[in-house]
């Protein structure tokens, strides 16, 4: 029987707009995320929220993995940075955890909430970048579930 792996929030729908308690204009809380289907296999999770529409390229502004829960879980409003927190990387603001939509003003800007079922947990020390997450990742993804937010100013 095939699944589907799939992503969403109870704070706004796919490729609808983030509210402003979860971006820098608000509390900047991270948002209340579930997930279903996660393949046969899955051993942890890993998330990169990124917006590719910055200005000087793609923008991380969070960096999750060895997220457990599965198939099906999720991770509470405001997780990031508290001792609930699955590990956490460095995002593109330079802090670890959840760093909400801040795009400048002008057009609107579209957010990647990318979560990868992996066949094994990564255990990586410190506080990794997307860029080296992806790098760990390599050979190991399952599995992608993708749910998009936007964002203006």
């Amino acid at each position: 029987m095939t699944t589907t792996f799939l992503l969403a929030s109870p704070a706004f729908a796919n490729g609808s707009p983030i509210p402003k308690r979860h971006t820098c204009d608000g509390p900047d809380l991270s948002p209340a995320l579930t997930w279903q289907g996660a393949p046969d296999g899955t051993a942890s999770l890993a998330l990169i929220v990124d917006d590719p529409d910055a200005p000087r390229g793609t923008f991380v502004h969070w960096v999750a993995f060895d997220i457990d829960g599965l198939p099906a879980g999720g991770l509470a409003e405001g997780v990031s940075r508290t001792a609930a927190a699955p590990p956490e990387g460095r995002n593109d603001f330079g802090r670890l955890g959840y760093g909400g939509p801040c795009p400048p003003p002008g057009p609107t800007h579209h957010y990647r909430f990318t979560l990868y079922a992996l066949d094994r947990r990564l255990g990586l020390a410190g506080s990794p970048t997307a860029a080296e997450l992806r790098a760990a990742m390599s050979g190991h993804v399952l599995a992608e579930a993708l749910l998009v937010g936007t964002y203006r100013r």
